[in-house]
């Protein structure tokens, strides 16, 4: 092979560059509207009322999710019956989350604590897909809350957003 000529993987791999980019300026224009937020059932509520399962934001987050997964730039690792990974970390243009995606189907993920609290956009992909008992849309949890992160009743992608990255995996309680 030519110094010059790229491999596959590498091809691939350039090509998913532009697809990053466009879900980070989705996710950019989103965070600038939670900045600064409390996270408890006021910006749930919030969240559901404007960019819920029939707005534009939801549908182009949901594509976006589904292209990064099945193209591998999303939900790189595996483990515990489950896909995830962080696609990035917190910084100034994401108002200091990071993004992590994880893929779940009928199963529970590690325990673990929300020390500023979680945000998350449940994107079924079975239709009868919930997390944590919730169906598709937001869910908003306050700092200090605490679970085992559940899809029932089929597979759904689950987008969290975390204040400065913060998450505390935790024996189960």
């Amino acid at each position: 092979m030519s110094p010059t000529a790229a491999t596959p993987s590498a091809l691939a791999a350039s090509a998913a560059i532009p697809a990053v980019a466009a879900f980070r300026a989705l996710l950019v224009d989103l965070t600038r509207h939670i900045a600064g937020r409390t996270l408890d059932a006021s910006l749930d509520a919030w969240l559901n009322e404007h960019h819920g399962v029939g707005s534009a934001s939801y549908q182009q987050l949901k594509a976006a999710c589904i292209r990064g997964a099945t193209e591998g730039w999303l939900c790189k690792y595996e483990g515990g019956g489950l896909r995830y990974g962080r696609i990035f970390k917190p910084a100034d243009d994401l108002q200091g989350f990071s993004v992590d995606v994880v893929d779940m189907k009928d199963v529970a993920g590690p325990h673990h604590v929300h020390p500023d609290g979680e945000i998350d956009l449940i994107m079924p992909l079975d239709a009868d897909a919930q997390f944590d008992g919730r169906p598709a849309g937001w869910m908003v949890t306050p700092a200090g809350s605490a679970h085992c992160p559940t899809v029932s009743g089929g597979r759904a992608l689950v987008l969290y957003l975390l204040p400065q990255g913060r998450i505390e995996f935790t024996a189960r309680a």
